[in-house]
């Protein structure tokens, strides 16, 4: 579950008001509670501690420029996290690297449950091994899997972010889990994993 804060509509209404009439203390708060967002979504799709750092200030940058312009049809944190999805995608664009490209339909992977007591050792050891493959994982796939499996988002709010319709997302979705399921299964051996 995500200790990400991301305010409801009411907050979200008097801190904008407050930031366009000029009480910047206000827009500190509205940092404060989507720097978290934010951060994973930078830190998921740009690989250089640098580019992120810059990429963070750019688009809060953008963010108070074009706070003016937001219509509330979304909740505030979602319309900062499409900032920052479309933020990093240009920067990914700039430098050329390569986004997913065709689509599939999805299929939920399944997990196994048992009451071994050498269970909840395994599932650590597999924790920190699923982690290590999806950063391997290209920027695009990163995200998805963390906003959803991590953050716990829904497809509707997801697609929100990068303005994608659902079904493009549950199959991007299904594409980074295949993707992530063949390298594990590519690079450990079954009895491993």
């Amino acid at each position: 579950m995500s200790n990400i804060n991301t305010g409801n509509n009411a907050t979200d209404k008097y801190l904008v008001e407050k930031v366009l009439s000029g009480d910047n203390a206000a827009f500190a708060g509205i940092i404060k509670n989507t720097e978290a967002l934010v951060a994973q979504i930078v830190f998921k799709m740009i690989g250089g501690s640098e580019d992120r750092k810059d990429l963070a200030q750019d688009i809060y940058l953008k963010v108070y420029k074009n706070l003016a312009g937001f219509k509330f049809q979304a909740k505030l944190s979602t319309w900062i996290a499409q900032v920052s999805y479309n933020t990093c995608l240009d920067h990914l664009r700039k430098k050329k690297l390569i986004l997913p490209g065709t689509l599939e339909e999805e299929n939920e992977m399944k997990y196994p449950v048992a009451e071994d007591p050498h269970f909840f050792i395994q599932q650590r050891e597999l924790s920190v091994l699923l982690k290590n493959e999806i950063e391997q994982l290209p920027p695009v796939y990163r995200t998805l899997i963390t906003l959803y499996h991590n953050e716990e988002l829904s497809y509707e709010e997801i697609a929100q972010i990068p303005g994608l319709p659902d079904g493009t997302i549950k199959s991007y979705l299904f594409r980074a889990r295949k993707t992530l399921k063949n390298n594990l299964l590519l690079n450990y051996k079954k009895v491993d994993i």
